[in-house]
């Protein structure tokens, strides 16, 4: 949340000279970083209710926004009756459910973040208040054939129509393969007519018992709780618990099928756009067409078109990154979170708030049923079990006769990689997996290396003098991406040529590539073995859903023998040739401050793990590390997931950290280093304590932030941490009304964060 309200906006609404004084006042919360609602008048002779949407003028503008309860704010706080300016239009879909702005209410007092700028989540594309304008398709007309002389291409417009609707001149003209002259032509001659359509994205609705799975026993089991708790039409939340290759989709399809036989709507969440393709397929397999796809690549009609059709209730089944949670489903009655432990849930920037938890609430909300879908579950997810507040559903073994793998430690001490042929190079794969490497592709199966750092190297340093690349505005070095021949920074997305000579010392060719990333382990593998065929898989190389379906599409089909990939290929994809995974540096989640390193480096190893021999061919996992003594990697290694758990939970519940107590960060921002350092002292010296009597909240910091210049900006954070019934939330709220902030700096709030840089 940031800490700076928009003035120009302030009373533009409540007090202007178009509008006429007293009568009802309507109060509307927009879209913006704003604390309540603004009021206006209702349009003559017209009522509109709290729900309705609308569009209303704001300064010189016309802003979307929704009417709001009457108890959001008051039109006066003199009680002196204000001059409203006049809604400009009420759109025409379905009212906002009063269920769903409790929801929105209630998330932005748990993330302490604007009303409004939480409903901006909600209404992310404001052209769709507006009615789609018609559009222009022809379909068979009355002419008799035989008075009509039809050539070759007639033939194939009127054929393409036959027993279709009237079709769009563009699809018309590409089913019968002829130009739009052709079918213009056809008009007065009576063979079509013309007629004005609203374009949707109607289209054939799932079938909920179109081609229902053979189930085995734990299977019918778990999806039998699942068909049970969207029968009640109640709050329910299950979590389906299931090892890699267990069958999970298949089973929390059957909730979704539920949901769809009561007339409902069901929302399924990943967390990355890549795994969409792999699960419409699965999908339309299972319901006889895929569902429609929310994201972030979707262009503006499309999105505009598809929040309509969902606000009307015309589109059953959606999947959908954390932002398809925010969607105007009217009959919402099921929720699928797969994957759920992921960090990509996670929202820092704006209103930061985790998808999965949100999704629980707005399920309470609406009185739908939940499920949560991992692997590996998080320990929140784990520890609400324990408390009774979640049902357990347990698949503990793969489908079919797939088996788990198995799982190596190579020790990078006893086993180094072998030296470059090449000085000042570095080699990263050690002998023992080279050699299964070669064996995998020797015997016509698939491998999979992983390594968690795009780019070519993490750091580029000059041999001559030291220099070091950094970014220009964030504390970080800048990555090599060699292939591009680009220097980028993670962070900010800055990015500069890479030079030939060093920019400090200008000595030619002394530049020097520090540390793997996935392009150098690309050309390392590469070298060893020419004859394969390899693919790098990263946010970098696979852009969009279309790129990462087709990816996948051709790792399924066996035409990449190696792939070498980021975090985006270990989790949800089913490629049944891969029989072996290597992991590069089964260490590099475990360096640095973060309280949930041990955590994450588990679940990500452990999802990474379960790519290999998910069919009938066994599968191997080796994983490189300097540290095999680790507990975390011990436990992978053998398998006892009960007893990390055991030992993770007690050492948060020892230090009070989630899911035993409760935290919130507040990162203070500001360009001006000098101002942002003395308002940081500031806020410091205002910690009110002494309104926490029983000693249940603690602020640690303030402290530079890891990443102490980020995007331009200086940061300095505050972690306040405190028991589960303490009121964390009250207690920062009422710190930062101690001090007064200016419009310059920004203030954010991480209530339960994720990342602590």
């Amino acid at each position: 949340m940031s800490a700076m309200r928009d003035a120009s906006e302030a009373g533009s609404a409540n007090s202007d000279g178009e509008g006429a004084a007293g009568g009802e006042a309507v109060p509307v919360l927009l879209p913006l970083p704003l604390a309540g609602a603004y009021h206006y008048r209702p349009p003559p002779d017209q009522t509109v209710q709290p729900g309705d949407y609308v569009t209303v003028p704001l300064g010189p503008r016309q802003v979307p926004g929704v009417v709001w309860d009457a108890a959001a704010a008051r039109p006066s706080a003199s009680g002196r009756p204000l001059r409203l300016r006049e809604i400009a239009s009420v759109s025409d879909l379905p009212p906002m459910p009063a269920a769903r702005r409790a929801w929105l209410d209630w998330m932005a007092k748990y993330t302490l973040s604007p009303p409004g700028a939480v409903l901006k989540l909600a209404l992310p594309v404001p052209a769709a208040f507006e009615p789609e304008p018609p559009v222009l398709a022809y379909g068979r007309g009355s002419a008799p054939a035989d008075t009509v002389r039809l050539t070759p291409a007639r033939r194939r417009v009127l054929a393409a129509l036959e027993d279709m609707p009237p079709l769009f001149p563009n699809e018309l003209a590409a089913r019968a393969g002829v130009g739009s002259g052709v079918i213009r032509a056809m008009v007065p001659l009576g063979l079509l007519v013309a007629h004005w359509l609203t374009p949707g994205v109607a289209s054939a609705l799932p079938d909920p018992d179109h081609a229902p799975p053979t189930l085995n026993a734990e299977q019918a089991v778990a999806a039998a709780a699942l068909r049970e708790a969207v029968e009640k039409a109640a709050f329910d939340v299950l979590v389906l618990d299931g090892v890699t290759g267990s069958g999970k989709t298949e089973v929390y399809c059957e909730m979704l099928a539920a949901a769809l036989r009561t007339g409902g709507q069901a929302l399924v969440l990943v967390p990355e756009i890549a795994l969409t393709p792999q699960l419409l397929a699965r999908f339309a397999a299972r319901f006889g067409v895929a569902p429609r796809a929310w994201h972030s690549a979707l262009k503006g009609q499309e999105r505009r078109r598809l929040w309509r059709a969902v606000a009307r209730g015309q589109v059953p089944l959606v999947i959908g990154a954390r932002s398809a949670l925010f969607l105007p489903f009217p009959q919402l009655r099921a929720i699928v979170v797969d994957e759920e432990h992921d960090t990509a849930y996670k929202q820092d920037d704006g209103v930061a708030y985790h998808g999965r938890d949100m999704a629980v609430a707005r399920a309470q909300f609406e009185a739908a049923a939940i499920a949560l879908v991992s692997a590996t579950p998080s320990l929140e997810t784990v520890a609400n079990v324990d408390r009774g507040r979640y049902q357990l559903l347990t698949l503990p073994s793969r489908f079919g006769p797939a088996q788990m793998p198995s799982i190596d430690l190579i020790d990078l001490r006893a086993d180094p990689p072998p030296p470059a042929e090449a000085p000042g190079e570095r080699q990263f794969l050690a002998p023992p997996l080279r050699a299964a490497l070669a064996e995998t592709l020797a015997a016509g199966e698939q491998s999979l290396v992983f390594l968690n750092r795009r780019g070519y190297a993490p750091l580029v340093i000059c041999q001559s003098c030291g220099y070091r690349f950094e970014c220009k505005r964030c504390d970080a070095w800048l990555t090599e991406h060699r292939r591009r021949r680009r220097l980028l920074c993670h962070h900010c997305g800055y990015e500069e040529p890479t030079p030939k000579a060093c920019p400090s010392c200008g000595s030619v060719d002394s530049l020097t590539a520090c540390g793997p990333g996935v392009e150098r382990i690309a050309e390392e593998i590469s070298t060893l073995l020419p004859a394969a065929r390899l693919a790098i898989m990263t946010a970098d190389s696979v852009r969009g859903a279309e790129a990462a379906g087709a990816m996948t599409a051709a790792i399924a089909a066996g035409e990449v023998d190696i792939v070498i990939g980021t975090q985006m290929i270990a989790k949800g994809h089913h490629f049944p040739g891969l029989t072996y995974v290597a992991v590069v540096d089964a260490d590099l989640g475990l360096r640095g401050g973060d309280p949930r390193a041990t955590e994450r480096t588990y679940q990500l190893l452990r999802q990474v793990a379960g790519r290999a021999g998910r069919a009938a061919k066994p599968g191997r996992v080796a994983l490189q590390t300097l540290r095999p003594d680790e507990p975390v990697l011990q436990a992978i290694a053998s398998d006892d997931r009960e007893a990390f758990i055991e030992a993770e939970l007690s050492y948060r519940q020892h230090a009070g950290m989630p899911p035993y107590g409760r935290l919130a960060a507040i990162i203070v921002s500001m360009r001006d280093q000098a101002a942002g350092y003395a308002l940081t002292r500031a806020l410091a010296k205002a910690i009110p304590l002494s309104r926490d009597p029983y000693g249940e909240i603690s602020v640690l910091g303030p402290v530079e932030a890891p990443l102490a210049l980020l995007r331009g900006w200086y940061r300095w954070r505050f972690l306040v941490r405190a028991t589960r019934r303490a009121p964390l939330q009250h207690f920062v709220h009422e710190w930062l009304k101690l001090v007064r902030i200016p419009t310059n700096a920004r203030i954010g709030i991480d209530v339960d964060p994720h990342s602590f840089l």
